[in-house]
């Protein structure tokens, strides 16, 4: 192991010198805001990375300094040194990608106090100076020598950054009116009108208008620029929802404050409702910090127990979805206990249906392949490792469960233990149901409202209307 030892006070003398070499990265600057939290735009934002100011800032003040105080704890005097004072110049701007080079050297001793005043410069790859200066410290007065401490991997993985991107996708789309039911508490209102703020919706917002309003007080929202549909209670706000959606008034539908099967017995109804030739499903879009990917699991919300016929729709909508989203041919895992067909398990017969229907044109848009195991899914090594080959494993967009309780508990095991952000969406009906929860953040809300703005225009642009007739 690589050892790290100190130089006494005894032991150095004037001129001595020491020096490091660094390359000035994103990253970096990204590490020490994380650690400092500082989030001053002018330090972490991309925008501002791009002028020069920035760079002064950023490369001077955060890491150069650092840089400075790394050598004189670590090499010059070294482990055991007391740090008392510098006085730094900043001379010109580190860029990022630049290599420094930062070197100290002793200039006096004071034998009476142990003390050392020390020469501080980094230079960059040119040789030209960019920062100057003196550092004072007590050098240490024993020897000390230890292992080098073997520091953690910082992982840095920036919150729902993956919705950014959805948002991002929707700039030079019209935004959407949508049917928003029932918003009658404060995490409905904030979150339509954070989306419309963003461009994503324009709200009509369907209930019952003295409890509307009674919120948008508790909230602080003005309601005055905003469609209101008086409706007696959320059953009639879900049935004149459905209706506006039925005759072209809107082009997606936003669940408020009800219960989902509330809303969903209203879109289902077999006259008045949104149903189409193809089953009703939901999709879960996960931004997981630690999946290279989006992250589709399907279904963990509308069925409960699905057929054979049912798990075909629910792999079409998700694809559709998919397309929607940017992935041209997206890759579907679909899961199981196990990666082998077993007759006594009946998601692994489902999975070797649905590939083998894919391959007679069933199911079409996307690689399928199943069962497999969720760690076969989502790790190439895990696959590897079974003897799996597949274009699908370790690479999946698309995670087809075998009924909504795995899919739910998987969902949800995502965002409490693994830092997921997760928006919802409902597909198979004439029009998009974005479908969000009280305990979703404003990104995840925004997710699922870019998401359906994104199925909306993809299907005006680019699919036939799906045909009205049976389903559920």
């Amino acid at each position: 192991m690589e050892q790290i030892q100190n130089r006494t006070f005894d032991e150095i003398a004037v001129g001595d010198t020491a020096s490091l070499v660094r390359t000035l990265t994103y990253r970096d600057i990204e590490v020490f805001a994380v650690m400092s939290g500082d989030v001053n735009p002018m330090h972490v934002d991309a925008e501002f990375a791009k002028s020069d100011h920035f760079h002064q800032v950023v490369a001077h003040g955060m890491w150069g300094g650092s840089l400075i105080s790394t050598l004189l704890g670590t090499q010059l005097p070294g482990p055991g040194t007391i740090y008392l004072d510098q006085s730094l110049r900043f001379v010109r701007p580190v860029l990022l990608g630049d290599t420094v080079t930062v070197s100290v050297t002793v200039k006096e001793k004071n034998d009476a106090k142990k003390r050392l005043l020390l020469d501080c410069r980094a230079t960059n790859q040119k040789g030209d100076d960019v920062i100057v200066g003196l550092a004072e410290v007590i050098a240490p007065a024993e020897k000390i020598r230890r292992p080098r401490v073997q520091l953690p991997e910082i992982d840095l993985h920036p919150a729902a950054r993956r919705y950014e991107r959805l948002i991002e996708m929707t700039q030079g789309l019209e935004p959407i009116r949508v049917a928003v039911v029932h918003p009658v508490d404060t995490p409905s209102l904030l979150g339509l009108v954070e989306a419309q703020r963003a461009g994503l919706i324009v709200p009509v917002l369907v209930g019952p208008e003295a409890k509307i309003r009674a919120a948008a007080a508790q909230a602080s929202v003005d309601l005055s620029a905003y469609e209101i549909v008086a409706t007696e209670h959320s059953d009639a706000a879900a049935a004149a929802a459905v209706a506006m959606a039925r005759a072209g008034q809107v082009e997606a539908l936003m669940k408020g404050a009800l219960h989902t099967d509330e809303l969903m017995r209203a879109v289902v109804d077999p006259e008045r409702g949104l149903r189409t030739a193809r089953r009703i499903s939901h999709v879960y879009a996960i931004d997981a910090p630690d999946y290279p990917r989006a992250l589709l699991v399907t279904d963990a919300a509308i069925n409960i127990y699905p057929s054979l016929t049912d798990k075909r729709d629910i792999i079409q909508n998700a694809i559709e979805l998919a397309h929607a989203l940017g992935i041209e041919q997206p890759r579907v895992a679909i899961l199981s206990a196990v990666e082998t067909v077993t007759e006594s398990i009946r998601s692994t017969l489902d999975a070797a249906a649905l590939c083998k229907m894919a391959e007679r044109g069933q199911i079409t848009g996307g690689i399928l392949d199943g069962p497999l195991a969720f760690d076969n899914a989502v790790s190439a090594e895990a696959a590897k490792t079974k003897g799996i080959v597949s274009q699908v494993a370790g690479r999946a967009d698309i995670f087809v469960v075998p009924d909504l309780e795995a899919g739910n508990m998987l969902a949800k095991q995502l965002e409490y233990l693994a830092r997921a952000h997760v928006a919802g969406i409902v597909l198979g009906a004439r029009v998009p149901i974005i479908l969000t929860s009280r305990a979703d953040k404003t990104l995840a809300r925004l997710g699922s409202c870019a998401i359906g703005l994104l199925m909306a225009r993809h299907r005006a642009a680019a699919l036939p209307s799906l045909t009205a007739g049976a389903g559920a």
